[in-house]
């Protein structure tokens, strides 16, 4: 199932538009990776499993760009993003 943007854009205050369109984009792009690992994982012809493999790994690169902005976009999701990495470097130690 495919996941539903978590929020109206036409409704979405001028000042955080941009903000809200990455994170749909990076909704989209992960939904997109499940999609078609999932697919993969099921089809019996070698082609289309490494060609579905394939596109799978180009939108892990386009989760990256949305992410790439959104950091450079809201300096709070840098903070909480350090914090997380904290926090599993003190639950498992990586």
């Amino acid at each position: 199932m495919l996941s539903k943007i978590p929020i109206d854009l036409e409704k979405t205050d001028e000042k955080d538009i941009d903000r809200e369109i990455l994170r749909a984009g990076i909704i989209a792009e992960l939904d997109a990776i499940n999609l078609y690992e999932q697919m993969a994982a099921l089809a019996k012809d070698k082609s289309i499993k490494a060609i579905l493999l394939d596109v799978a790994k180009e939108e892990k690169t386009h989760v990256g760009e949305f992410q790439a902005l959104l950091l450079n976009r809201d300096k709070q999701q840098v903070e909480e993003m350090e914090a997380g990495k904290e926090e599993v470097k003190e639950e498992v130690g990586e």
